[in-house]
């Protein structure tokens, strides 16, 4: 029985145990749908929540893209409009740039064409300043040279009739000298002033300038203080100087001429050549060529004014030129010292000439390098233009190349309705407007 109840007990534990368990499932069940359920709602809610605010934003949406659609319908008719205003600008623009195009081209070869003149003007201004004093300089040079070339040619031509001239002057004198013979015999003082006298009428004769190129009784003093005076200093080119004297050798020689035999011409001649002998002698101790204040050749001139007495001691002593010159003399006759001072009259012609060419070459130098400093500044005044010109570009580049340069800018302004008075070149308007 006890077993029974112990059997009963446990069978009633077991079955309890099912049912609770049972009922504990079901719970179980109803708590997980609950709280699905719930869930689901809350996740309903939500979404109904977020359904509601994509309404509003679509709506909103919509809305926004209908005010869009009449901005857009209002712009594309404006800029209808616009294209419109566009194009007949355009064509407006074009007749100006081609009107102002140009107009700017003749204004700019007018004021090309009036710069080139007055730049022109301004250069052959300075050019004549400066080319006009060579210009003349060489002008004169040339006549110069001309007249001197003259003078030389008819110098040449008459040559021949002034030695002819002076052949006959020559015999004049001898003439003279024989009709003078008589009055000058046994003075030797007059002798003496007569052969200074001719020898002066050779030194017109020659070409030489008196005081100037020749000096008659000209003092000189040696280192002693003694005063000298020669007959004649002939000045020479470089400072130089020859020095002619006088010796008249009359009395034997007019005996040689008058003489009736043969023995007395040869006593007559032999006491000419002595006396002519003396003579160079005493000429030779002066010693003139030494003299301190002069620069002389190492000899001097003795002149002896007749050519006849002259080529009779010659001829008939021929070591007589050796004997003088051993004596630092020179002996010369009118024709031989008319040479001779022709000779250094052209030598001082010759000087003259070579100090105008000098002087005119000097002046030419001095001319060449002022026009050559007129080259450089002309040249330097070529390159400033350039870099201005370069300059003016530049700026006209910023001011009116590139998007939105400052003509267009202010052009646009003047187009708003800026009031204004004048108004840009076209040229500069249709440059700016074509970037």
């Amino acid at each position: 029985m006890e077993l029974g109840l112990i059997i009963g007990l446990v069978i009633g534990i077991v079955i309890g145990y099912l049912l609770l368990k049972s009922s504990v499932l079901k719970n179980s069940i109803l708590k997980e749908d609950v709280e699905k359920r719930y869930i689901l709602r809350e996740l309903y809610i939500e979404s109904s929540d977020r359904l509601k605010k994509k309404e509003e934003e679509f709506n909103e949406a919509t809305k926004s893209i209908l005010d869009l659609s009449s901005r857009l319908a209002s712009l594309q008719k404006e800029e209808e409009g616009m294209n419109e205003k566009m194009k007949a600008f355009k064509e407006e623009i074009e007749t100006l740039h081609s009107r102002s195009h140009e107009q700017f081209k003749n204004l700019a070869n007018e004021i090309l064409e009036e710069k080139s003149k007055r730049f022109t003007e301004q250069n052959k201004q300075n050019i004549n300043e400066i080319m006009n004093p060579l210009r003349d300089k060489i002008k004169d040079f040339q006549e110069k040279v001309e007249k001197s070339y003259s003078m030389e040619s008819a110098e040449r031509n008459t040559l021949k009739g002034e030695i002819k001239k002076l052949v006959e002057l020559n015999q004049t004198i001898s003439k003279d000298a024989n009709n003078l013979a008589m009055a000058l015999k046994g003075d030797s003082k007059k002798q003496g002033n007569w052969g200074e006298i001719i020898l002066e009428k050779v030194l017109e004769r020659s070409g030489l300038e008196k005081d100037r190129e020749y000096k008659v009784q000209y003092s000189l003093q040696d280192t002693e203080g003694n005063r000298h005076q020669p007959d004649v200093v002939v000045f020479l080119p470089g400072e130089k100087h020859i020095i002619v004297d006088s010796k008249v050798s009359l009395v034997a020689y007019e005996r040689f001429i008058n003489a009736a035999t043969e023995e007395e011409k040869e006593l007559n001649l032999l006491n000419h050549i002595v006396s002519v002998k003396k003579h160079i002698d005493d000429l030779g101790k002066k010693n003139y060529q030494s003299l301190p204040t002069i620069d002389a050749p190492d000899f001097v001139l003795l002149f002896m004014p007749i050519e006849s007495s002259f080529s009779i001691a010659v001829q008939a002593d021929n070591e007589l030129f050796n004997y003088a010159w051993d004596r630092k003399i020179v002996i010369v006759s009118p024709s031989t010292l008319l040479a001779t001072l022709r000779t250094i009259a052209a030598t001082w012609k010759q000087e003259k000439q070579a100090r105008n060419v000098f002087e005119i070459a000097e002046e030419s130098g001095k001319l060449y390098d002022k026009f050559c400093n007129l080259i450089e500044d002309l040249i330097n005044m070529g390159k400033k233009m350039d870099a201005a010109k370069e300059s003016y570009n530049e700026a006209m580049k910023k001011v009116s190349d590139g998007p939105g340069n400052i003509v267009r800018r202010i052009e646009n302004i003047k187009k708003l309705g800026a009031k204004a008075t004048k108004s840009l070149p076209p040229n500069l308007i249709s440059r700016a407007g074509e970037e």
